[in-house]
């Protein structure tokens, strides 16, 4: 009896131990929770991804890595776990974002959960990528509709930074969508360098009227592997989310980034 205790004592313990370890891993930066995505295969590309590959530096600062292990490489992905509606979200870059390679993705947008919709609805992107082609614009701003019978409506533009450290933006309401690309970082309209409106004649079918989670991902499009064979690594400095009947008090700035910061 005792014999046998012990052995259904020591199988709980085991099973713990799994259940455990297919938790997912949650970290905290910029005042809220955000999971990280779990280690495997799956989309956007697809991909493999690799949970370690995103971590929260003793800054406070988020880091995002591509890189690769044993011949395969490895993608990172966060997201809230809460959900946030109509308002301003701020995304603060460190990083060359307007030059990565024709086959690296550099996601900052919100996406549906399922009890929102489906894959290809709902979702406000801003993406840096070139969609593996040379010549394409990397710059880019997608509002999804909210139904799948729909299309997608997309801004594809050029752009230059003139340094590592730029402000990413989208404004959502229930009628529009305002995007902009800033030079520094920033809470201020000064040094824009891309802005798009998307204000469509339907709105309740073209824009999403559901809070959803945020998620930033950097990730190889069509699982390609860079072409330069080089690894990324980009940070997000701080994510800011303005709610639409907040118009004037804001958080406290988190500490300047060092000029030679590479």
């Amino acid at each position: 009896m005792i014999a046998k205790l012990v052995l259904m004592a020591g199988l709980a313990a085991v099973l713990a131990a799994v259940s455990g370890s297919c938790q997912a891993k949650t970290i905290s930066f910029s005042g809220s929770d955000w999971t990280v995505r779990s280690s495997g295969i799956g989309g956007p590309g697809p991909n493999d991804w690799d949970e370690n590959n995103a971590w929260v530096d003793c800054s406070g600062y988020l880091h995002l890595k591509l890189a690769p292990r044993d011949g395969t490489w490895y993608c990172s992905e966060v997201f809230t776990t809460n959900r946030f509606g109509f308002g301003r979200y701020q995304f603060w870059i460190v990083g060359p974002v307007d030059k990565l390679d024709l086959n690296v993705v550099l996601g900052l947008f919100n996406y549906p959960t399922r009890d929102v919709g489906r894959g290809g609805t709902h979702e406000i992107d801003i993406e840096f990528a070139k969609w593996g082609i040379p010549s394409a614009p990397i710059g880019n701003y997608t509002v999804w509709p909210t139904e799948r019978a729909l299309k997608s409506t997309s801004y594809s533009f050029p752009v230059s930074f003139n340094g590592d450290l730029s402000t990413q933006r989208f404004t959502w309401s229930p009628t529009g969508v305002f995007f902009q690309s800033l030079v520094g970082h920033r809470d201020d309209d000064l040094q824009q360098v891309a802005s798009w409106r998307y204000e469509p004649a339907d709105p309740a079918s073209r824009i999403s009227q559901q809070p959803m989670p945020v998620h930033i991902n950097l990730w190889c499009f069509e699982g390609r592997p860079p072409t330069d064979g080089e690894p990324v690594e980009l940070i997000v400095r701080a994510f800011k989310f303005t709610p639409m009947e907040a118009e004037a008090a804001t958080p406290e700035a988190p500490p300047p980034v060092p000029v030679d910061r590479p």
